[in-house]
């Protein structure tokens, strides 16, 4: 049984890429490397494809952080400042789970991210939720950005 990870989303299956990972022992974040150069204007939002997809367990969540090496050094920012990647994401309909990450070039140059760059770091969390939160009929996730709230 699959308890949480990564896999590719159709698109990149034959895309050689790293899949996310932890380089030091201690490090709570799994590194997202592009599958493919990217290249962020100034002053503009981008979604940047990761070509991965998360699965986890009830009750978890991926959330998505933009590395401080990519904030300081290159002046992007994950707009959103944490994408939350719920376990109902994965292999939704709309587009199989597709990690993307809304970027933000606060610079004045072009900044070129080469395949292989790692961009964000991933860390799955738990969480709580509030008495009565059972009774609430919910809806059954259909889809990606946005879903919903439709």
């Amino acid at each position: 049984m699959k308890i949480r990870g990564f896999e590719k989303v159709a698109k990149y299956a034959d895309v050689d890429f790293p899949m996310p990972e932890r380089k030091t022992e201690l490090s709570a974040g799994y590194d997202f490397c592009l599958p493919e150069e990217v290249t962020l204007e100034p002053g503009k939002l981008q979604l940047v494809p990761t070509g991965v997809k998360a699965y986890m367990q009830a009750g978890e969540w991926l959330g998505m952080h933009i590395r401080s090496s990519m904030a300081v050094k290159k002046r992007l920012i994950l707009v959103n400042n944490v994408g939350i990647i719920d376990a109902d994401y994965y292999n939704n309909a709309d587009n199989e789970g597709h990690i993307m990450l809304a970027l933000l070039n606060m610079g004045s140059e072009p900044v070129v991210l080469p395949k292989g760059e790692r961009v964000a770091q991933g860390i799955f969390y738990n969480y709580l939720t509030a008495d009565g939160d059972e009774k609430v009929t919910k809806a059954v996730r259909g889809g990606g950005f946005g879903s919903t709230g439709k």
